[in-house]
């Protein structure tokens, strides 16, 4: 039989073994409720036909549920594995889904049209969105499913939920502890939009800054240097490409050799401010004298730097999230504001 142009079905198993179709749909489906002697029947019949089992998607849709979890990236899919917070984020929804008996998914956005087709053929239970921009089709393709859905860190829109911490108050926070004393005052910042292009910008945000985090941290870097006393346009914001170290040392090794070096750097991530370290190390900048640098979520890596930087706990917003979009807790019990606080080490004034 060539089973590329004819799958066997269960009704030749059925046959094939000398009993009911129903019968030989509870081997697979509810074992417990077949004979043994009559199951390897079914299932030796099923070996000389070459009959696979049921399909998984003809069983989802009988079961109504998946089994699985999409996680929609925003991303390439190596980011998952590449950026350490993007990897402890879901390292907590995956503890979930092991706990609940369910898989994982990863819906990678490659910023095609095809990223609408991909997140409406997942076969998933619900989704969890991980830096997604307002203006991304993606967020209509999930609404209309119909799943549960969370965005991570985002604007709640279109009855979506939201997880994550009051990004704009917790950069105001670190900003007062990044510009203290400084009159040069820098933002080494995440992408602005889905372009993801290297820009420079002074103030405050604008229409185009459509990656909620981008923008809430931006303006809360806003409110710190306002609050000590700095004027808006003299804060610089250098926007990288990606959040990796390299991109964050590119852009400081640029501004350090300029001829109005920063003598402040709120990065928006600790790999940013990794980055900044070594440039600001090269460059000969003492660090905090000559320029101060924080960062943002206390990786591992941020205490052996002494590396001043907000703490936040991205494993447990991966649970939150991953809880809230299978349903398997309260919403708003998973949705109350994830809490953070400014870890002060050697690397501010």
């Amino acid at each position: 039989m060539d089973r590329k142009a004819s799958r066997p079905t269960l009704r030749q198993v059925a046959d094939a073994a000398g009993v009911s179709k129903m019968t030989a749909s509870y081997v697979y489906s509810q074992p417990g409720r077949v004979a043994p002697a009559t199951a390897a029947k079914v299932r030796a019949a099923a070996q000389r036909l070459g009959y696979p089992g049921p399909h998984p998607a003809a069983r989802s849709l009988r079961r109504g549920r998946a089994g699985s979890l999409g996680v929609v990236l925003g991303e390439h899919l190596a980011y998952a594995f590449d950026d350490p917070q993007a990897a402890t984020f879901l390292a907590g929804v995956a503890e979930v889904c092991a706990a609940e008996g369910v898989g994982l998914t990863l819906v990678p956005v490659t910023g095609a049209d095809s990223d609408v087709q991909r997140v409406a053929d997942a076969v998933v239970d619900g989704f969890v969105l991980w830096t997604t921009a307002d203006d991304d089709p993606i967020l209509d393709a999930v609404v209309a499913s119909g799943l549960p859905a969370v965005i991570h860190a985002g604007t709640s829109r279109n009855g979506l939920l939201a997880v994550g911490i009051d990004d704009r108050a917790a950069a105001a926070a670190i900003g007062g502890l990044a510009f203290a004393g400084a009159t040069r005052p820098l933002v080494l910042s995440f992408p602005v939009n889905r372009d993801r292009r290297k820009e420079h910008h002074a103030g405050q945000p604008d229409s185009t800054v459509t990656y909620p985090v981008t923008r809430h941290r931006w303006e809360g870097f806003c409110d710190a240097w306002r609050e000590a006393g700095g004027a808006l346009p003299d804060l610089r914001v250098a926007v990288c490409p990606a959040n990796a170290a390299a991109h964050g040392e590119a852009v400081a090794d640029e501004l350090f050799r300029g001829t109005d070096p920063p003598d402040a750097i709120a990065a928006m991530s600790d790999e940013l401010a990794f980055g900044a370290l070594r440039a600001a190390a090269r460059a000969g900048r003492q660090v905090p004298s000559a320029v101060s640098v924080t960062g943002w979520d206390d990786g591992d890596a941020a205490a052996r730097a002494g590396l001043t930087t907000t703490r936040q706990s991205l494993r447990d917003q991966g649970r939150r999230c991953a809880h809230a979009a299978l349903g398997r807790q309260d919403a708003q019990a998973a949705l109350g504001r994830p809490s953070w606080q400014m870890i002060k080490r050697a690397t501010t004034r």
